[in-house]
């Protein structure tokens, strides 16, 4: 594999944007084929799994950096992105709220990684995940929009 790269630094952050586009390319196949509800639920899964890689490529993506490569540059974009693209599905089909933005179930999903994202605790990752989707289904009885200074408005 090193022949194909000229440092040790631009394998491992090939690898990282490797798993990160997989990771986001994904989302128009979930889309496509499972209600937008279980397309996210699946996506979160996959998430959870590429924070994981993430977490064990630390030191390595620690060196990547120290080399002067910057690994993360498209990360965050690239993820609202994906995260967008399955809260609009969902929103359009009437399953998913229209009012949320990526970044919060993207930091969410972060959360979630950090409290639960080891493979003993997966099954606690695993509920925590449900959760939050239960947060972001759609239903006609009672949402109540947040408003613009972050509380919940009252009913």
């Amino acid at each position: 594999m090193y022949r194909h790269f000229p440092t040790r630094e631009a394998l491992i952050e090939a690898a990282y944007r490797s798993e990160l586009a997989r990771l986001c390319a994904g989302v128009p196949e979930l889309i496509q084929t499972l209600p937008a509800d279980v397309a996210l639920r699946t996506w979160m899964d996959r998430f959870i799994d590429y924070l994981a890689t993430k977490r064990g490529m630390a030191e390595a993506l620690r060196r990547v950096i120290a080399s002067g490569g910057n690994p993360f540059a498209e990360t965050r974009e690239s993820l609202l992105e994906a995260i967008d693209g399955l809260l609009k599905a969902g929103a359009a089909r009437g399953e998913l709220r229209g009012d949320v933005d990526p970044a919060d179930v993207m930091f969410g999903i972060s959360g979630v990684s950090l409290v639960a994202g080891e493979p003993e605790q997966r099954h606690q990752a695993g509920r925590l995940l449900d959760l939050l989707l239960d947060g972001l289904r759609y239903s006609r009885a009672g949402r109540t929009p947040a408003s613009t200074d972050g509380q919940v408005s009252s009913r």
